[in-house]
């Protein structure tokens, strides 16, 4: 049955009220509208709606039934719409990042944890992929920003992207075990140790075979894994050189950084968003707050 919502609209107001004079004014409409909405309703209905009088209104059995199921989905309508009013303050709405597991906990938590005590009443929600995932969550509209590791080709899709900070990258390993600190050491010596990496399928991986590539050197992974926080531990107990982002490290006796004679190019930390999609006032909010730092 193809009936316009606005004469269950006037239904409601004037079920709610029980007056068609009270039902216009709070619609803004003439109490004859109100009458002739009403009329109409119950003519497509084909059932009487309300008792009417010269002094009050009131509902039919039908009319009961009908208030029944029309008011729980006015009031979903109402939360509706103040939820999308609520989206555009920073007293409510919602954050959807997407980000790697070592973005978010090296870079990302001490940001979220200010944005939070701040507007503890807007919904972080962060997705964890790899910064090539990343790009393609944005994409189908899973997230609404992310940060990423870039040189990251899948990023040449994404046309809304800005630099939030650089970085270099590291090996390092457990001094104890592999005798490599104090001095400078070439990339082509560290064929010989054991090498612990991300899985091929990450930036950082990407980025360290054509580093010994544009070297003409051969990579050959001892360990591959899919956190950075194991490749420490592992690098740690001395099971090998760890290659992993300088923001990661905190130098200790059991983990030192090597120094490489050459000069490793510096990558960047990005963030992308959609240039089509408009972000809500909670998301434009944390933006900045990335921003300033």
């Amino acid at each position: 049955m193809d009936i316009n919502f606005e004469l269950y609209k006037v239904f409601y107001c004037v079920a709610k009220t029980l007056s068609f004079s009270d039902a216009a004014r709070e619609l803004y409409i003439s109490q004859s509208a109100v009458s002739q909405s009403v009329k109409m309703l119950e003519k497509r209905l084909g059932m009487t709606l309300f008792v009417r009088s010269t002094k009050k209104v009131r509902l039919t059995t039908e009319g009961e039934i009908l208030l029944k199921h029309i008011e729980p989905a006015v009031a979903l309508i109402h939360r509706g719409e103040k939820q999308l009013q609520d989206s555009q303050t920073l007293s409510a709405g919602q954050i959807r990042i997407g980000a790697s597991d070592t973005i978010c906990r090296y870079f990302l938590v001490p940001y979220i944890n200010q944005f939070h005590k701040r507007h503890p009443g807007v919904l972080i929600k962060v997705t964890n992929s790899t910064s090539f995932g990343c790009v393609d969550l944005l994409e189908n509209n899973q997230v609404d920003i992310i940060l990423v590791n870039a040189p990251n080709l899948k990023l040449n899709r994404i046309r809304d992207t800005e630099v939030i900070r650089e970085f270099k990258d590291v090996f390092v390993t457990n001094p104890q075990a592999f005798p490599l600190t104090g001095r400078r050491v070439e990339l082509a010596e560290l064929q010989n140790y054991p090498i612990l990496m991300l899985e091929r399928n990450s930036t950082t991986s990407e980025y360290l075979y054509n580093l010994f590539l544009q070297h003409q050197l051969e990579l050959v992974p001892t360990l591959e894994v899919t956190s950075n926080d194991l490749l420490i531990d592992f690098a740690r107990i001395g099971l090998g050189v760890a290659f992993l982002p300088d923001y990661c490290v905190t130098p200790s006796d059991d983990l030192a950084v090597i120094s490489l004679a050459e000069e490793l190019p510096r990558r960047k930390l990005v963030l992308a968003k959609q240039d089509q999609v408009p972000l809500s006032a909670a998301a434009e909010s944390f933006l900045e707050m990335l921003r300033n730092g």
